[in-house]
């Protein structure tokens, strides 16, 4: 089916995987409403426990519910599920590689009215680091739904990170979604965008943009971890510059990990993300993505100072 909203595909899609699996379970912290746990509660309550706002302890529970063969499904905003849940994350699901799926929603600053406290711009710097753990990004509400299916259907633990509103329609409802694989959206030969989330969307607007003027290649990156080095090479092949873009900060994110990948194919790279600051309250979101320059002219303009560097001798 069509999605347009990401926590409502995951929501959604989880029903649906509940009906044909007895095993996966949902665990909220008193925000069920907003990461769309909800609608599991209401299809299958003996599988739904609610604990209240005690992210630790639901991990903590999730734990214990894996190491009995369930597939628990822990839900609160980004900025919690990565941040206060850290030490049970790392101690004890990934240390012990126990099947535990950490969907992290209101992602970014996709939560635009409460601000700093609770808008994630370092949630997969610090899920990444963490050995074990699988990391996604979707870049719509059909990839969120896709990634739902892929991680229930996968044995370890896995991050999803989601953001909170309607989403531009990149990829195809139903198609398939395979960890580990970032896709070419668009093909070019100048510059390479690699591109996570609601970026994707942004950068194929650009690409068109400079049409005529730089052949923009666009890769949706909706798996930052693992990312291969060998694919991401493959991927930026022939282009003579970089852009990575990403609504999280530019320190230890989806640029991070892409300069990583081609540290011994020296190319010029221009970062596009949120500049080692919090976020902000703001009347809206396109406000603050504004702001912050997470927008389609921050990556046009990327994209042609890349390809000036990538023009000196």
């Amino acid at each position: 089916m069509e999605h347009t909203n990401p926590r409502a595909a995951y929501g959604e899609t989880l029903v649906a995987l509940g009906r044909d699996n007895e095993s996966i379970v949902v665990l909220d912290a008193d925000l069920g409403g907003s990461t769309m746990g909800k609608l599991f509660e209401l299809e299958y309550p003996d599988r739904h426990f609610e604990v209240g706002i005690a992210e630790a302890n639901m991990t903590s529970i999730a734990a214990g519910l894996a190491a009995v063969g369930k597939i628990p499904f822990i839900n609160s905003f980004a900025v919690f599920a990565s941040g206060r849940a850290f030490d049970q994350i790392r101690q004890t699901i990934c240390i012990g590689e126990l099947n535990v799926k950490i969907a992290g929603s209101s992602a970014g600053l996709s939560d635009f009215g409460d601000g700093a406290t609770h808008q994630s711009v370092e949630d997969i710097a610090i899920m990444r680091a963490i050995p074990n753990l699988t990391v996604i990004s979707p870049s719509d509400a059909n990839e969120a739904a896709a990634a739902t299916k892929a991680i229930a259907a996968y044995d370890g633990p896995v991050y999803l990170r989601l953001n909170r509103h309607d989403s531009v329609k990149v990829t195809e409802a139903d198609a398939p979604f395979i960890i580990g694989e970032p896709t070419i959206k668009r093909a070019g030969d100048d510059i390479a965008v690699f591109a996570t989330g609601i970026t994707v969307a942004m950068a194929l607007e650009a690409a068109k943009i400079l049409e005529g003027e730089v052949s923009v290649r666009v890769i949706n990156v909706s798996t930052i971890k693992p990312l291969c080095p060998d694919k991401i090479s493959k991927l930026a092949s022939g282009c003579k510059g970089i852009v990575t873009a990403e609504e999280h900060s530019v320190i230890g994110g989806l640029g991070s990990a892409v300069c990583e990948a081609l540290r011994l194919e020296p190319k010029p790279v221009e970062f596009v993300g949120i500049q080692d600051i919090y976020g902000v309250s703001a009347h809206n979101y396109e406000e603050l993505l504004s702001h912050y320059g997470i927008t389609t002219q921050a990556i046009t303009d990327a994209i042609r100072r890349a390809k000036h560097h990538s023009a000196k001798p």
